[in-house]
Order: structure tokens, then sequence, then C-alpha cells
């Protein structure tokens, strides 16, 4: 991983456990994607994640997540260019900010979380990832949230395009439950 890289996943990490001292825990959640990765060389994505909900008001979270992500490899693209790309797995832990338009504290929100993917298949590395997501959360903990996932150049698959940028499009349902 490069120097930058791990400055500023580091920089995330202390921003986030910085604004959690202040906030209080609220709730935990559980939750399951599958999506569609934005790159030829991949095609199905499925994770299972844990966040930790930190409240600063009503309308305004931190979230803390972290968990375990696959893309499995197309092997279509495989068979084209004649080469054997592995899954690209990683594990997922990033913070960021989540707000809800209403002031319950449920309903419609978008969030945005940043932070690092640690790669865990053959030839991956750790990446810088970002994650912007629009959702709704009911009142009874169930959530359902669209995301777009982006971890850079993390994968190996490097056949197609050097310049591939492995990200994915997912939807997330999960259920949060207070502590």
């Amino acid at each position: 991983m490069k120097k930058s890289t791990k400055i500023f996943a580091s920089a995330v990490a202390a921003v986030a456990m910085f604004f959690t001292t202040t906030a209080s825990a609220q709730k935990i959640g559980i939750g399951a994607n599958v999506g569609i990765p934005t790159g030829d060389g991949y095609s199905f994505a499925a994770g299972i994640d844990a966040r930790i909900q930190f409240d600063v008001t009503k309308q305004l979270s931190i979230p803390v997540a972290t968990g375990y992500n696959r893309n499995f490899a197309n092997n279509d693209v495989n068979f084209r260019y004649g080469n054997n790309t592995p899954d690209y797995a990683y594990i997922p832990l990033k913070t960021g900010l989540k707000y809800f338009f209403s002031t319950t504290g449920s309903g419609t929100y978008i969030m945005g979380e940043a932070g690092a993917a640690f790669g865990v298949s053959t030839d991956s590395k750790t990446t810088f990832m970002y994650a912007p997501t629009i959702g709704y959360s009911w009142s009874n903990g169930l959530d359902l949230g669209l995301k777009y996932e982006n971890t850079g150049k993390g994968d190996a698959y490097r056949y197609v395009d050097d310049k591939n940028h492995t990200g994915q499009i997912a939807l997330r349902i999960a259920y949060g439950f207070k502590i």
C-alpha cells in the first residue's frame, strides 16, 4: 500500500475515534449485500458486514463498519483472454457520516464512508476505498440501502484493463438493534 494511502486511512480512523468518544453508541447492525461489479473481470459480488453507529444527533450518525466482500471472477472474460483471474476478496474497514432527512433518526438517509480495503485473495493488496449510499431505515431496525463501493486497484485482475478500478453497485439489507 502506498504511504499516502496509509496516512489517509490512518487519518480517517483517527477522526472517527475522535468523534466516537463524544458520541454515544446507539445501534449495532448486521447486514448482507449483493452487487454487480463495475469492471469486466468480475460477474457477481456478495458480502456481509457489521456496523456500529454512533449518534451525534438524531439526524447525524457516525458509522464504523467491517466485514467480508468477494467479487467472483467472470469466466467468460477468463476464456476470452486465456487467463485465470482469481476472485477478489477483501475486508473493508471504513467510517463516515450518515444523515437522516427525518428528525426521528429513521427514514430516508444518505451516507458517505471511506477507509481501507484489505485484500485477502491471491495477489490482492490493501487500498483506499469509498462508498456513497442512499437508503431507508425503519424504526423497527430494518435497513435497506443502495451503494456504490470503490476499492481502487486492489484486485488481481489486470489482464483486460491495466487502469481497472474495482467497484460494485450493491443492495444491502441489514438489521440494527440498540445496545
